[in-house]
């Protein structure tokens, strides 16, 4: 264990009250790519760039070329729960930590058996309808081919089939009020912040932490953010190795 990690470990058995907040640098070591390092999401080739295919204007637009996007670059049913995951819901349920808050939309940590999940960016396993509101699961993206259509039939036996959405925050659409209302909440009462596999470069979401007034920040990054001089602790380790080791 390095010093670095050996003092976050000395922390966390210190705090009651430890908060999460990570983004898509948890989830890499699960084989999900991230958006902005050399490797990421942008720095691929499309006819348009993801900022443009994963906004709201473009799902109305050209509805078909988006879901040919997210099934093929957002959705990863194959993804297994890392070691940071599995450490997070074991703080948990030691009762040390009280929320994770995640930009993630994999829902990787709900299946490391992680309860208090806040999901900034909203999850690709709750779907529904735009017109009738039915709510559907992630095979009725996966198991369907062009634009996904609501089978709800009407009272006069008509099929609704309205478009299936999901429940993703796109660019250009609000995060949802009750999700940003409970992760700063959370971030207030806490004695610990560990943020972990973020640039701190999306707003609103990087705004959040501005409301932290506990004990440490710890900054668990491989690369340097716009708010490193914000945290008591920087580890440039990986996320998943980090939290392994220090919650075993």
């Amino acid at each position: 264990m390095t010093s670095e990690q050996q003092t976050l470990k000395k922390w966390i058995d210190e705090s009651s009250y430890i908060v999460f907040f990570g983004g898509a640098g948890v989830s890499t070591e699960s084989n999900i790519p991230d958006f902005r390092s050399t490797d990421g999401l942008y720095n691929q080739k499309y006819k348009y760039p993801p900022e443009t295919i994963l906004s709201h204007s473009f799902f109305m637009r050209n509805t078909e070329q988006f879901y040919e996007f997210y099934r093929d670059k957002m959705i990863y049913k194959d993804a297994k729960p890392n070691k940071a995951h599995i450490a997070l819901a074991e703080l948990e349920r030691r009762g040390k930590l009280k929320a994770v808050i995640t930009q993630n939309i994999d829902g990787l940590h709900q299946q490391a058996g992680s309860k208090a999940v806040y999901e900034l960016h909203g999850t690709i396993m709750d779907n529904y309808c735009t017109r009738c509101g039915r709510e559907y699961p992630l095979e009725a993206i996966t198991e369907s081919t062009g634009i996904p259509r609501c089978s709800v039939k009407d009272m006069s036996g008509g099929v609704c089939n309205g478009i299936i959405k999901p429940k993703v925050v796109l660019y250009e659409e609000g995060l949802d009020d009750n999700v940003v209302s409970e992760s700063i909440s959370h971030i207030r009462k806490a004695d610990l912040l560990i943020i972990g596999g973020t640039s701190l470069t999306v707003y609103p979401a990087a705004g959040l932490i501005r409301y932290f007034s506990g004990n440490h920040i710890v900054l668990i990054n491989k690369s340097a953010t716009p708010q490193d001089n914000i945290a008591d602790l920087i580890i440039r380790e990986p996320i998943g190795e980090t939290l392994g080791v220090v919650c075993e």
